[in-house]
């Protein structure tokens, strides 16, 4: 039987890693079993946007729509669409595991950036790592 092990953070990206590492990031999608109750929608999804600029209102659901569509996401529910603060957590993995910093303590204690996040509940035909109960992340390059 295959057992999930969390992940251990080993160390943050300092400020000009951050800097550096997202120089050539699209955006990042990020999948996870959801935390919520039955009957919630069984997955969250993070897409972390390489922007800090503030997006209007009217693009907003237009870019939810754009992701649903692309990933087969075919449900979405408690949906957040702002800038919210980003650290970037070295683990086990290849890439940098983005973190979303809601604690103000935290903030005050690693390195983030200012990203522009789509942060919902929902619904796939893929993501069966998700719904199997782990947590992944991936990376769109512009290249």
């Amino acid at each position: 039987m295959f057992e999930a092990k969390p992940l251990n953070v080993n160390s943050y990206l300092s400020q000009s890693e951050i800097q550096k590492h997202l120089e050539n990031v699209d955006y990042i999608i990020m999948a996870a079993p959801s935390m919520m109750a039955a009957p919630e929608l069984p997955l969250h999804f993070t897409f972390f946007l390489n922007t800090s600029d503030v997006l209007p209102e009217a693009i907003k659901p237009q870019l939810l729509e754009k992701f649903c569509r692309e990933h087969d996401i075919t449900q979405t529910s408690h949906v957040l669409s702002n800038l919210e603060r980003i650290a970037f957590a070295m683990t086990s993995q290849e890439t940098p595991m983005p973190h979303h910093i809601i604690d103000d303590a935290e903030a005050n204690t690693i390195p983030w950036t200012l990203l522009h996040i789509i942060d919902f509940l929902g619904e796939s035909g893929g993501f069966k790592e998700a719904k199997d109960g782990l947590s992944g992340w991936s990376y769109s390059y512009n290249n």
